[in-house]
């Protein structure tokens, strides 16, 4: 499930803040950031599966 989003200058500047905020949540620390962005976006992910799976089962 791959999209491609195209942001206008409104959101990409939202964006940037929030990245900012995540990074500067880590003490300047980039790395430790993405690692745990992969672990949130991970668990989101297992959750998003569950549900989906969920909705089959009852079809």
């Amino acid at each position: 499930m791959d999209y491609i989003v195209t942001l206008d200058s409104r959101q990409e500047a939202a964006l940037q803040a929030i990245a900012d905020r995540f990074i500067a949540s880590h003490k300047g620390d980039a790395v430790k950031a993405l690692k745990e962005m992969i672990v949130l976006n991970g668990y989101l992910q297992e959750r998003l599966d569950a549900v989906e799976s969920r909705r089959r089962a009852m079809r």
